[in-house]
């Protein structure tokens, strides 16, 4: 335990001798429980500040670096040329050294240089430091930094305006960490047993993660059989994308339904089926959009959530195409929603409107009437047509076609945008309903299977995470 601190009244007691920093927000931030069979050793005290200052050429290519919060990882920025780069007095990194984000290192924004990125370059806002490797394993010194209890104490030390909150280094250098040894041999030297050290600290993590990843990729083939089932059983081709087609070419003017080139001549289809005729969606559904209300409507007490309506939104599907019901907007009553925008059994729920492509386009099927609303960004598709069940479109929406088709149309800047007569235009191909029952049936079995192997992955990667936890911050072990 970093310190004893006795509580009378607003009265604080902290022993002298860990009086290493005279801010009090600092000292009394840094809680941390951790075990006391390891000594505590200042992080400063095998770090090494990196110095490797370069002025920039002008007609240099260089790599530059940024850093993802929350463990992300260290990553290749972008390339660019010295004239266009306007700080010019930079510091060159390796592979190995400790790297930090002075800005988002509350939000876990650390990470080591990966070997891709060696003699890249970073502005002092992103201090690099070398490891003493004799001491600390630099992917043991890692985990415990993106720890969320150390994040929240990152959060002690950083100071600013809310969206620029700078790190302060010199709190971070100071802060102690328990130390166990590097490994059975420096255990030994130390006299300490040998159950525990960095070493294994590290492989079981690592095992861990690689298990979650394993797990992760069999959830991914699960998926890609359901692809290939469906491109089997319904017969489907893929076309070459704006295919030029030469010499003169003769159209009905009957058949003309749009106007252009791409579309007289079937160009935009990315597809085809050589079973089945392709109908567009139009025919067998209707779309219905969100709900809309204003900001001072939201509800933000638990207590008053009983009595509202509940709206989702596009972070209530998963990308795996899957329900989400964790973090639900509560909407005040006064808001008068129609029971349209109430998300009914077999409706398809669809993300319309985001400033990311990736999650234009997720559905997933309500098994079940709810009395949940959908948002005015998102929509239900609703089918209106015998001729096809609502469980075999949203498989079919699932599928690559629908992303591709979805790509080729989207162009928006910041919201991109699913409008009615996109989707309503997409064509699919429509067997018998005793065909789409078993495709149906299979998919769905499919992709169960891939939920088990997701959820193996996702708790395998928290299990990792918690025992590290554990044995670091648990001081009754």
């Amino acid at each position: 335990m970093v310190k004893e601190v006795a509580t009378m009244q607003n009265i604080n007691f902290i022993r002298f001798s860990e009086l290493y920093n005279w801010s009090v927000s600092h000292l009394l931030g840094q809680d941390f429980e951790y075990n006391k069979n390891f000594p505590l050793v200042k992080i400063g005290k095998f770090l090494t500040k990196n110095n490797n200052v370069i002025n920039l050429d002008n007609d240099t290519i260089y790599k530059r670096v940024t850093v993802s919060g929350n463990n992300g990882g260290v990553r290749l920025r972008n390339t660019e040329v010295g004239k266009n780069i306007g700080t010019k007095r930079q510091f060159i990194v390796k592979s190995g050294q400790f790297i930090l984000s002075k800005i988002d290192a509350r939000n876990g924004a650390m990470g080591l240089i990966p070997k891709d990125l060696e003699g890249a370059i970073v502005t002092n806002d992103f201090p690099t430091y070398d490891v003493d490797t004799t001491a600390i394993l630099p992917q043991f010194l890692l985990l415990i930094t993106t720890t969320k209890k150390f994040i929240e104490f990152a959060q002690t030390c950083s100071s600013g305006t809310t969206n620029r909150q700078r790190i302060d280094l010199k709190k971070f250098l100071d802060v102690q960490i328990p130390l166990p040894p590097l490994n059975d041999v420096d255990a030994i030297k130390q006299g300490l047993p040998t159950d525990i050290t960095q070493e294994k600290l590290v492989a079981e993590y690592n095992q861990k993660i690689n298990d979650s990843e394993k797990a992760l990729q069999d959830a991914k083939l699960k998926e890609t059989e359901i692809e290939e089932y469906l491109f089997n059983i319904l017969d489907i081709q893929l076309t070459e994308k704006n295919k030029a087609k030469k010499g003169l070419t003769i159209v009905k003017y009957k058949n003309i339904k749009e106007w252009g080139v791409n579309k007289i001549l079937n160009l935009d289809e990315l597809f085809s089926s050589n079973s089945y005729e392709l109908k567009p969606i139009k025919q067998f559904a209707q779309l219905v959009r969100g709900v809309t209300y204003k900001k001072s409507s939201e509800i933000r007490n638990s207590n008053d959530f009983e009595n509202s309506n509940k709206v989702l939104r596009a972070n209530n599907i998963n990308l795996n195409n899957t329900l989400n019901l964790e973090d639900i907007k509560h909407i005040s009553k006064k808001e008068n929603f129609s029971d349209e925008k109430v998300l009914k059994k077999k409706d398809i729920f669809i993300c319309l409107a985001s400033g990311s492509k990736k999650h234009i386009g997720k559905v997933v099927l309500i098994e079940e009437d709810t009395d949940y609303f959908f948002g005015g960004f998102m929509g239900a598709i609703r089918i209106t047509n015998k001729e096809i069940l609502a469980e075999y479109l949203n498989a079919i929406l699932n599928t690559s076609l629908f992303n591709s088709y979805l790509s080729s149309k989207i162009f928006g800047a910041n919201i991109n945008n699913l409008n009615s007569t996109l989707l309503y235009n997409f064509k699919i191909p429509v067997p018998s309903i005793e065909t789409q029952l078993k495709i149906t049936s299979v998919a769905k079995e499919l992709k169960e299977d891939s939920i088990t192997f997701l959820n193996l992955s996702e708790g395998l990667k928290s299990k990792a995470i918690v025992e590290f936890e554990n044995v670091i911050f648990n001081s009754n072990l």
